[in-house]
């Protein structure tokens, strides 16, 4: 069962409110509340209302359905945040020699689903599959050479300081 919130037209723009976002995703529900609820984040509070929100309509939409979920299974599986309209916030800003600077105060969407399926198993090997990941292990264990041109070819410096180094 999947439940969704969102909240609209939070003050404050979407780039700080994605860096309270990044660090719930893909978390526990109670966890996730924690994170907000200590977060020195001013979006948090705003997050942590949304996150709310999400838990409640999962609970509806579960009774709705004659199901009984428990809170504590969620997770939140999808979090993300659009940027919203500049055109009410604009304001100005006095400036040197009697200027004025204007300044756009932003607004921003957060949208959180919550789910109580299965989480998919995490990826065993980061960067590709096993197979490229032991072989990028077996060229650390090697002694690399100096650096070369992308031809192959090393550089008549680099020669000149190998032969110093042979000389030693």
């Amino acid at each position: 069962m999947e439940a969704i919130a969102s909240a609209k037209y939070l003050r404050g723009s979407a780039q700080k409110a994605r860096l309270v976002v990044d660090m719930i995703r893909g978390k526990d529900v109670n966890q996730a509340l924690a994170i907000l609820r200590y977060s020195s984040k001013r979006a948090s509070n705003l997050i942590e209302k949304c996150m709310r929100s999400a838990i409640a309509n999962a609970n509806e939409a579960a009774e709705k359905a004659n199901v009984a979920i428990d809170p504590d299974d969620l997770w939140v599986k999808t979090a993300f945040v659009d940027r919203g309209p500049t055109k009410g916030r604009r304001r100005v800003r006095p400036a040197p020699q009697g200027r004025a600077y204007r300044e756009q105060r932003h607004f921003c969407h957060v949208t959180i689903l919550l789910s109580n399926d299965a989480r998919p198993e995490p990826k065993a090997a980061r960067h590709g599959d096993g197979k490229a990941v032991a072989a990028k292990a077996g060229e650390a264990g090697r002694k690399q050479g100096p650096q070369t041109r992308r031809s192959g070819r090393r550089t008549a410096r680099q020669a000149r300081s190998a032969e110093g180094r042979a000389a030693r």
